[in-house]
Parts: C-alpha cells; structure tokens; sequence
C-alpha cells in the first residue's frame, strides 16, 4: 500500500459517526497517508481542499446532504475526487447508482481493513493518473499556443488523416508550404513522430470546446481564407 499511495496523498472521510472516523484516520496514517475527517458533507464542502492527490471515503447515509447527492453535486462542481462508497444501509438500486455515477468501490459495513485499503489504493492511483493527464493536456495547450494560425490549421487537418495535398488543396496553399508548416507544427510540439502529432491533436479536441482554431470547418471553405 505505502508503495502506491505515498504520504503525498490525502484521504477525506465523511461520515457522522466519530468513532468510525477516528478508527479509519489512525488506519490511514498508519500506511502513510494523510487524513481528514468530517462530520458531514457541509463541513467537506466548507473546508478548503489541498491540491494532492486523493480520494473520498463517503457515507451514503448523512445529515443534511447524502453521500450520493453530494457525489453528484461534485461532479457538477468539476471536483473530480475518486469517491469510495461505505454504508450499513445498502441496497443493490443504491450501489448501482453509486457505480455508475463513477464511485471506485461500494462497500457495505462492516467492511474488512484490507477491503478498506484496497479500495483507496485502486481510488488515489485513479486521481494520480487523472492529475498526470490534466499535466498533459496543460502542456500540450502551451505548446499548441505557440503555433502560427497556419500551423494550428495544418496541424489539426493533417491528423485527421488528410494527405498534404488535401489540406494543401483545402488551404489553397501548395504541398511545399504545408510541408514546411507541418514541419514547425511538429517541432514547436515536441512531437517525435506523426502518431505522437495525432495523440496530441486528440488531447486537445478531446479536452477543449469546440474553437474555430480547432475545427476544420473553420478553415477548410472553398476559398481557403480564415474566417
């Protein structure tokens, strides 16, 4: 466990029963993780969170706000948390929803340690992932700030699979000149090969909204001019 989930990982427990709290604290640190407890989901919500890696252990029964009502209240607020589910009230229905609103683990208590740590080793090697991936897109996005308008257009119409000439003939521009951008485009990316130019390209149409420096429509018309 200590191996996967380092000290620079935080667990945050919800639940409104102190001793569960303190038992799964002293737990936690006792495999070098962080952990903050809360009595319930305001006190989480009122906190502020720190920018490690990590997870949410959620009770489903709560005060006020319920463990499945606040798991989809967070993902509406874009908080992407990896959340474990407990409770000693489950029902298949309830474990469903929890799963499918993307909860790591449903586990019912009493539950096991092991089947405890298990479940935020597998949820804070999900957010790890996550982060590095964010990293990712955030330094694909640097670099693709520092094309040329016509480097951004080429760029994008040759990954989708379009041949020089076509995007030449889409830009009216000539095959030399696409080259040449196509050339930069890789450079100034850091892409290493034409796969590596595509699965950046997908990174960015994948993570952006629909922009016209991203979408061949917006440079592809018959006259070739940017619009």
């Amino acid at each position: 466990m200590a191996d996967t989930a380092s000290d620079l990982a935080m667990v945050h427990i919800i639940d409104d029963d102190e001793s569960l709290r303190c038992a799964l604290e002293r737990m936690f640190r006792s495999v070098s993780l962080e952990a903050r407890a809360y009595p319930t989901a305001r006190a989480f919500l009122d906190a502020p969170l720190p920018d490690l890696p990590g997870c949410l252990i959620l009770d489903v029964r709560l005060p006020g706000i319920n463990g499945l009502d606040l798991q989809s209240q967070l993902a509406e607020m874009g908080i992407q948390l990896p959340v474990v589910l407990i409770t000693g009230h489950g029902d298949i229905p309830m474990s469903v929803r929890a799963m499918k609103a993307g909860a790591v683990d449903f586990l019912p208590k009493p539950f096991r340690d092991q089947d405890m740590l298990d479940a935020v080793a597998a949820a804070i090697d999900r957010d790890r992932k996550r982060r590095a991936a964010a990293g990712d897109t955030v330094r694909v996005r640097d670099r693709f700030a520092t094309l040329s308008p016509r480097e951004r257009q080429v760029m994008m119409l040759v990954t989708t699979g379009k041949l020089n000439k076509q995007v030449a003939a889409d830009l009216c521009l000539s095959e030399v000149t696409v080259k040449i951008h196509r050339g930069a485009a890789m450079r100034k990316m850091g892409a290493r090969s034409y796969a590596d130019l595509v699965r950046m390209a997908d990174l960015l149409r994948a993570s952006l909204t629909p922009q016209p420096s991203l979408t061949p429509e917006y440079y592809s018309g018959p006259s070739g001019i940017m619009r």
